[in-house]
């Protein structure tokens, strides 16, 4: 029918949490500019994680790294959180 929104017929995707490695350390003024990531130093690199709620987040964050003169390393999506596993942390992986 003409004119009749239609609803139930798109989903969005649910959030999706990633791990974003950048060169270098990033200083303090770097890091306030992505609050809702975790951020820690790995060497002489930058991880940061956490969920971002759809691709243009993603694309976002991307863009603000570019914009900022950083250099990307490595984008990975993450499995979800597990029942048991506290938000914010990440599993720890057999040494």
């Amino acid at each position: 029918m003409r004119g009749e929104l239609v609803t139930g017929t798109h989903r969005d995707p649910p959030p999706q949490r990633y791990k974003i490695c950048v060169r270098g350390r990033l200083g303090e003024t770097i890091r306030s500019a992505f609050p809702t990531l975790q951020i820690r130093t790995r060497g002489n690199d930058t991880v940061l994680t956490g969920v971002l709620a759809d691709q243009a987040a993603l694309y976002g964050v991307l863009a603000e790294f570019e914009a900022l003169g950083v250099e990307l390393i490595e984008v990975r999506r993450l499995p979800p959180h597990r029942p048991d596993e506290r938000p914010g942390r990440m599993p720890h992986s057999p040494a």
